[in-house]
């Protein structure tokens, strides 16, 4: 899977570090709130993980799974819930929890879909923002790294599926999702 990748954008102690600076960032705001820790699946599993190990307080996780990508590498725009939550947040600080934020569109539609359920706030924590290619008007609350519109892969986050499993996070080579 290496030689897919055109360059290694974060090692994984780069992202470990990252992690830990999220962590305590988001424990100083919500040690005594008791939030909901929404994941946002498929993508998020791997940062979500390591995420809530570096957060020291009480809170409940979720997940929720959605669709917008398929085997693209470009969103299709049409957002598709595919698991729902299971838990009543009424009332409850949310922080939903993504791989990356890049045209906004899933994260736009998922906070509405939250705000009727009337939490008590929602917030957002991406691992990756990719602000040039935003065609939402939404912002993260709390961002690991900004990073240029390139195609990339690892620590969870996948092109057909596939390469979830990297401990980093690379540049997929253009020729590996142009042929597909």
């Amino acid at each position: 899977m290496r030689n897919d990748m055109e360059q290694v954008l974060f090692s994984e102690e780069v992202l470990q570090t990252k992690v830990r600076e999220l962590g305590a960032e988001i424990t100083a705001d919500y040690a005594d709130r008791h939030p909901v820790c929404i994941g946002v699946l498929k993508g998020s599993f791997v940062f979500m993980a390591d995420l809530m190990r570096e957060m020291d307080f009480s809170c409940r996780i979720e997940f929720m799974a959605v669709s917008s990508y398929g085997n693209q590498s470009e969103t299709t725009g049409a957002v598709k819930i595919t698991q729902d939550l299971d838990y009543d947040i009424e009332g409850r600080h949310v922080i939903l929890i993504e791989d990356i934020l890049d045209s906004g569109l899933t994260l736009n539609y998922l906070i509405s879909y939250l705000q009727v359920r009337n939490p008590a706030s929602i917030k957002v924590c991406t691992l990756l923002d990719k602000p040039d290619r935003r065609r939402a008007p939404i912002t993260a609350d709390y961002i690991g790294f900004s990073i240029p519109d390139e195609f990339v892969v690892g620590y969870g986050l996948d092109f057909a599926q596939q390469y979830r499993n990297l401990p980093y996070i690379g540049i997929l080579k253009p020729a590996v999702y142009e042929t597909e």
